[in-house]
């Protein structure tokens, strides 16, 4: 057996073996920060080497205990008490002085951000992020548990087994400037699970006003373990990277950008925690040769009315109707655009310029971005392997445009440079639908808007996170992850007969 040591100090030029066979040198910076007590972790599908300071291990492990501690004594927390949780959180989040004093500290985390140059599109309290966190809490007051409910039975001669969900344990979430989503993880409670989450520096005063005023208060008023829900108290990124690398984690959920959601996913997948996975957003629309005008200028339109993870990002466009389609799609980005006070930004995929106007390509426009107004031309070529850039625009709707072939030309050019996440087929032909929906890797296909790809909008169940198929496909359930779809199985058998044997 193999004699380990703690790792106490690290070498100029020292070396860490990746994947059985790959000699990975530890970065010089990394190395003259590196203490006792420190974690190197080095991911193999990123490449990354990273480093985890001994008081960002302790903040996550520490949180991971709180929640192990109290994932131990829900199952003598009862379905009544878990909805008056629900209740009371709502009510306090409805209470205006309670939301007031969330929405100064609010003030001053939105503030930071753009002195920061950061995006605030999902950050800012206000009265809309409100309403959606009480009606998504409120929606988990009555809704059904399977934990303790029998599944499925099998009957035997003299024995019987019933299949009970049951909770699946601790459910760490990562994301950054997003506040809402810490009313959303509290979803998990429902099925008796327990919570930690990490949230970025943009919105962590923010998190710890809606602990203090709200979610805290609500777990004692309903008797729930205080530290049912747990937040890890740091803006560094290395106490999320310490939280997924926790084996005691039974699911790790990261919401933010690509890269930071494709490190956090590496490491859970390193340390063999389940992870849901969404960080490369963006929907596609493609219109065929059969696809009305009117019904694509409205998908447009309507996909169009903010930025978010089920927007509109890229256009495909059957050659045989560009020449009636692409001045539809310019004037419904233009019109996208007037209702935000803005114009509109255009990617042209290369090779196909000629089916825009040369003007725009010479038009030069204020683009609204995270560190403020930027003067760029209205439209640019891009690469076709480009075309899996999600456009992060805070106020100019901004989108690709490709000529395709037909409708397997844009299939093929999605299942290869997509997120694989959202896509839509404009066209008439049933057919060519039934070729679409068979053929796109996408868990969320439709004939129209984009946006609709929600779970309270859609399935009426608050969303802890939304998963692409980047990664393959998920086990066992759809894209969205929801509180009623965290839970495992477990057998129970009931024998009335004695002498059963085998």
């Amino acid at each position: 057996m193999a004699d380990w040591s703690r790792l106490e100090t690290l070498q100029p030029g020292a070396t860490l073996i990746v994947g059985g066979d790959r000699a990975v040198a530890v970065p010089a910076e990394i190395i003259s920060a590196f203490r006792a007590g420190d974690a190197i972790l080095p991911i193999e599908t990123t490449g990354e080497i990273l480093h985890v300071p001994a008081a960002e291990r302790r903040v996550a492990h520490e949180a991971v205990s709180r929640a192990a501690s109290a994932f131990s004594r829900m199952g003598a927390i009862s379905d009544e008490q878990i909805s008056r949780f629900f209740e009371c959180f709502a009510a306090r989040l409805e209470d205006d002085e309670v939301w007031e004093r969330v929405q100064k500290v609010n003030d001053r985390d939105v503030e930071d951000a753009r002195a920061r140059g950061r995006s605030t599109t999902r950050l800012v309290a206000d009265e809309t992020l409100r309403r959606g966190m009480i009606d998504g809490l409120r929606g988990w007051i009555d809704a059904p548990s399977r934990r303790g409910a029998v599944l499925e039975t099998i009957e035997h001669e003299g024995w019987n087994i019933d299949l009970v969900g049951a909770e699946l344990g601790i459910v760490a979430f990562v994301f950054e400037g997003r506040p809402n989503v810490l009313a959303d993880a509290t979803g998990v409670l429902r099925g008796g699970n327990t919570v930690v989450f990490r949230i970025g520096r943009d919105a962590l005063a923010t998190a710890r006003a809606l602990m203090e005023h709200a979610l805290d208060p609500a777990l004692i008023e309903a008797g729930l373990p205080k530290r049912a829900v747990c937040l890890i108290d740091s803006p560094a990124h290395a106490a999320g990277w310490a939280l997924f690398s926790d084996r005691r984690v039974a699911l790790a959920v990261a919401r933010g950008s690509g890269p930071a959601v494709a490190t956090l996913g590496g490491l859970a997948q390193q340390a063999g925690v389940p992870a849901s996975l969404h960080g490369t957003g963006g929907a596609w629309i493609v219109a065929s040769g059969r696809a009305d005008a009117g019904a694509f200028a409205a998908a447009v339109y309507h996909s169009l009315d903010r930025k978010v993870c089920n927007t509109l990002n890229v256009c495909c466009i059957d050659r045989t109707r560009a020449a009636d389609l692409v001045p539809v799609l310019l004037r419904e980005l233009a019109r996208a655009g007037e209702r935000r006070g803005q114009a509109f930004k255009l990617h042209v995929t290369a090779g196909d310029e000629s089916f825009v106007p040369a003007d725009l390509f010479e038009a030069r426009i204020d683009v609204r971005r995270a560190e403020g107004d930027v003067r760029e031309p209205q439209a640019e070529t891009l690469a076709e392997a480009d075309l899996g850039v999600e456009w992060e625009w805070e106020e100019t709707p901004e989108i690709s445009l490709k000529i395709v072939d037909d409708v397997p030309h844009a299939v093929d050019l999605f299942n290869r440079h997509s997120p694989q996440f959202i896509a839509s087929l404009l066209s008439d032909d049933a057919a060519e639908h039934r070729l679409f929906y068979g053929s796109v890797n996408a868990p969320f296909v439709c004939n129209g808007f984009t946006r609709w790809v929600d779970g309270q909008y859609a399935l009426r169940r608050p969303e802890l996170g939304l998963s692409n198929w980047q990664n393959g496909r998920l086990f066992g359930r759809g894209g969205v992850l929801s509180g009623d779809s965290v839970y495992t199985v477990r057998g129970r058998v009931t024998q009335s007969d004695p002498d059963v044997g085998r």
